[in-house]
């Protein structure tokens, strides 16, 4: 699954480390998920769309998903 985290992360000035902190997670998770090799849980998802102060929607791109329907 696409998403912005790495642009909104760089936009902020964040390191991976520090946004897995901040959202309770490891750096690790912060990495694959970037690179689309894991998908955030929705509990993750929202921990990470509510601190850019966006919606899951606005940070994770379902148009995989709608296709696929």
């Amino acid at each position: 699954m696409k998403n912005r985290i790495k642009e909104l992360r760089k936009a902020n000035k964040l390191s991976q480390r520090e946004l897995a902190d901040i959202v309770g997670t490891t750096r690790q998770t912060i990495t694959s998920i970037e690179v689309g090799k894991y998908t955030a849980s929705l509990g993750l998802a929202y921990k990470i769309a509510h601190y850019f102060n966006l919606t899951i929607e606005e940070v994770f791109d379902f148009s995989d998903l709608e296709s696929e329907e």
